[in-house]
């Protein structure tokens, strides 16, 4: 008879910050293609705001032909579209980057995905109209807050190209994996972009705006920039499309394994087209190996790949892995430092011993 007592163990984020709450997903416990909100990564600049939700209306304004105040219901009776969307922290795997940047010290595990339901925000700006020389949509976030370099509040605010806003893919989701957006990531509505890092998803939406020149809010005039010197802002510019990237999730780096036989595991992904090829080295990046790549119905989501490994000779390996994709984009050996460590993605690598 089993002990009542006894507890089910289950994995939990790894915290980075509790004020604001910044948790990253453990990779090894991704066991498919949709993670559940409980083990979802959370990023957030500020506190989680205070909402009334019973009540409560989108404002679409600006350069537009007919301002309006869209309440809940009307966005729900909109016709619909489901995406499967990976969302990665720009920041993810900071804390590789070599000299070492400053900011939240992510490891592999700031991306997640799943499934997200909404309207398209182009469908949103059909019903408004957009005028003549827009060239932006603002979009704001209830969450708001103060930064270290500013001496005000501010809340976290965004802007999309007209081009990107007006992708047939670019929705205002209000459900994720077939329920109601969780609080944590975004309820009532949040912004889904594909193929670009997190920062543009705004969560929290407080009103959206078409505007007729470049958005300057310090998350995009400051923050989400490539600064490419350490001393000074030449060569800035912005962070979008999510770099060709993998992750190795088991084994882990430094574990010890027995002689024997093992899987190895993991995850590639990318921003433009698709992943058409994951390699793997084990003696240190000397010799590459393709290995089997299990294709996600969407574009916009990871593929998952293993490789069945013999590991016969006792001894110390460093394992190596690589993706390329359809733009023939491969991950560097290095990665391309930037002083506010932002698109990580150089060749992953981990080191086992087999005992």
């Amino acid at each position: 008879m089993a002990d009542p007592k006894h507890q089910v163990v289950k994995p939990y984020l790894i915290t980075r910050r509790l004020k604001p709450e910044n948790q990253e997903t453990p990779i090894q416990f991704m066991e498919n293609d949709i993670i559940h909100p409980p083990l979802f990564y959370r990023r957030n600049h500020f506190s989680y705001p205070k909402l009334t939700y019973s009540n409560y209306f989108l404002p679409i304004n600006g350069l537009v032909t007919t301002p309006l105040l869209l309440s809940m219901q009307h966005i729900l009776q909109l016709p619909s579209k489901t995406i499967e969307v990976v969302l990665e922290c720009s920041g993810n795997k900071r804390s590789l980057f070599e000299p070492k940047v400053f900011g939240e010290q992510w490891g592999k595990g700031a991306i997640s995905q799943g499934s997200w339901k909404g309207v398209t925000l182009g469908t949103l700006l059909e019903f408004t109209g957009i005028e003549n020389g827009a060239k932006e949509v603002v979009v704001e976030g209830y969450d708001f807050g103060e930064r270290t370099d500013l001496d005000k509040a501010v809340s976290y605010i965004r802007s999309l190209p007209i081009e990107k806003a007006l992708h047939p893919d670019t929705i205002i989701a209000y459900e994720y994996n077939n329920q109601p957006l969780p609080f944590k990531h975004g309820f009532p509505l949040r912004l889904i972009v594909p193929q670009w890092y997190g920062m543009a998803s705004v969560k929290w939406i407080k009103q959206i705006s078409v505007i007729s020149s470049n958005f300057t809010g310090p998350f995009q005039s400051i923050d989400y920039k490539y600064y490419p010197n350490k001393d000074n802002d030449n060569g800035a510019h912005p962070v979008t499309t999510i770099n060709v990237n993998s992750t190795i999730q088991k084994p882990l780096d430094m574990a010890k394994l027995n002689t024997g036989n093992h899987v190895i595991k993991g995850i590639a992904w990318t921003g433009r087209g698709y992943i058409t090829k994951v390699e793997i080295s084990m003696d240190n990046g000397d010799t590459w190996i393709d290995v089997k790549i299990v294709h996600s119905i969407s574009s916009y989501s990871w593929v998952s790949w293993t490789y069945d490994w013999k590991a016969a000779e006792k001894g110390i390996y460093t394992i190596k892995a690589k993706a390329t994709d359809s733009y023939g984009r491969t991950q560097p050996i290095k990665p391309y430092w930037n002083r506010k460590g932002y698109g990580y993605n150089a060749v992953d690598q981990i080191k086992v011993k087999i005992e």
